[in-house]
């Protein structure tokens, strides 16, 4: 038998070519589905923007796989299902935080201003527009402080012995109870410092009290984010500075932590920015207070999570609108933290070229 072969490269080349979709064909799509989301869902009642948006995702899905099979083929329409699929979950996580910000902003904004930053409760009634959340401000950076004053020499110190030090039992039982750690709930950390620092010691409500509580859910946080960082050092860069003569502490204090920082300090902030939020150990222990109290060792303080409990559980409207502004306030925070930590990570990144 004899294979005939065709000699003309541009024939076989084209008969090997799979049909495919314009590059504007998936917006185009987009357009499409929209609209029929919004015809169907207004036929249908629908009368929430949500209910329609899930509508017009999955005639998307539908429409995008059945045009990939019709033009493309079947191996590139279930490429184009699978990426459909990522597009829609990815909207579906974003849309509700978009949603969030922007009701917080909306709301916010209404009283949040110089003086609401710069003024207490004190004297204020809670009925009637006014006050502000300067004393709140002021107990979370003092609460945040001092957890993360304890938290994170204790955790680098946890972190640097599990990773330069540990060996046998005790090293594995310290990172079992530091994964137990990273899942307990904020209450218990709360209810534990309650019954052992107020009901057996006596002492009373304060910031420090809270604090403690903060600097309890914080440290596992450091130690698995620290952890994490000195593990991706070289151990050829250990073991050069090792064979110089100079001592394994040393070496970890000038050479191991130095080119681990960038991502220590990451983790240190995104920790910081965990616990400023957390709401349920700052009830059970700071106790409240409608003044400036600027002594976290000594009498109830607020905090910007129990004032927006606080503002929220009175029920009228000019409490709402403060609750509204101090969360935008510790949203501001937050962020502000995160944008720290990126910046602080990209600054000490390896650089690349020469």
């Amino acid at each position: 038998m004899s294979t005939v072969v065709d000699k003309n490269p541009a024939r076989r080349a084209s008969s090997l070519q799979q049909a495919r979709l314009p590059g504007w064909a998936p917006y185009a799509l987009v357009v499409v589905s929209l609209g029929l989301g919004a015809g169907v869902g207004a036929a249908l009642g629908m009368g929430n923007p949500f209910q329609m948006g899930l509508l017009a995702a999955l005639i998307f899905i539908v429409a995008s796989y059945a045009l990939g099979v019709v033009v493309e083929g079947g191996r590139q329409a279930k490429n184009r299902l699978a990426t459909s699929l990522v597009w829609v979950c990815f909207l579906l996580a974003v849309v509700p935080l978009l949603s969030l910000i922007w009701e917080t902003i909306d709301r916010g904004r209404t009283v949040l201003d110089g003086y609401f930053l710069a003024h207490s409760m004190e004297g204020v009634q809670t009925i009637l527009p006014g006050g502000g959340a300067y004393h709140a401000i002021i107990g979370t950076l003092e609460q945040v402080g001092l957890a993360a004053l304890i938290a994170v020499p204790i955790g680098l110190l946890t972190a640097i012995y599990l990773v330069e030090y540990g060996r046998g039992r005790l090293a594995k039982s310290v990172t079992f109870f530091v994964d137990v750690m990273t899942g307990i709930p904020s209450i218990v950390a709360g209810l534990f410092i309650l019954s052992f620092w107020i009901i057996i010691l006596g002492f009373s409500y304060s910031g420090f009290a809270g604090a403690m509580a903060l600097a309890i859910l914080m440290m596992p946080i450091v130690v698995r984010s620290t952890e994490e960082m000195l593990k991706l050092v070289p151990d050829e860069l250990r073991e050069a500075s090792l064979a110089l003569g100079v001592p394994k502490w040393r070496t970890i204090l000038k050479v191991v932590l130095p080119t681990a920082i960038g991502g220590i300090t990451t983790g240190v902030m995104l920790a910081v920015a965990r616990i400023a939020g957390e709401s349920a150990p700052i009830v059970l222990l700071v106790f409240g207070a409608a003044g400036i109290n600027n002594n976290p060792f000594e009498g109830a303080q607020s905090s910007l999570p129990y004032y927006i409990y606080e503002q929220w559980q009175l029920g009228n409207e000019a409490s709402f609108n403060r609750a509204w502004a101090a969360a935008l306030v510790l949203i501001a925070f937050v962020m502000i933290l995160n944008l720290v930590a990126r910046g602080i990570a990209r600054w000490k990144a390896p650089k690349s070229g020469r």
